[in-house]
C-alpha cells in the first residue's frame, strides 16, 4: 500500500471529498489532489497534520481500516518523512 491508496481509503470511509479532507487538514484541495495522484509528497508539517487527523479518526472509531492497511498506515505516513530527509 502507498500514500495515495491510503488517502483514498480514508476519504472513502469518512465520506469526504478531497476538498473536505483539505479543509480538515488546513491545506488546499490541490494539495490533496497532488498527494493522491502521487505527484508530490506531503511536507513535514502536512505529514504531522495528516498523522494527527488519522490517529484522531481511528481513536474516535470513525475510521476502521482493514488490518492490512491499518498495520501500515502510520508507517506509510512516517516513511514519507524518512524518504525525504
Amino acid at each position: 500500500m502507498n500514500l495515495p491508496k491510503l488517502l483514498k481509503e480514508v476519504r472513502r470511509q469518512l465520506s469526504l471529498s478531497q476538498e473536505d479532507l483539505a479543509r480538515k487538514l488546513g491545506i488546499s484541495f490541490a494539495t490533496v489532489n497532488r498527494w493522491e495522484s502521487g505527484k508530490v509528497r506531503p511536507s513535514k508539517l502536512a505529514r504531522a497534520q495528516l498523522k494527527a487527523f488519522y490517529e484522531e479518526m481511528v481513536d474516535s472509531g470513525a475510521l476502521v481500516l482493514p488490518v492490512r492497511m491499518a498495520d501500515n498506515a502510520c508507517a506509510i505516513i512516517q516513511g514519507i518523512c524518512k524518504e525525504q530527509t
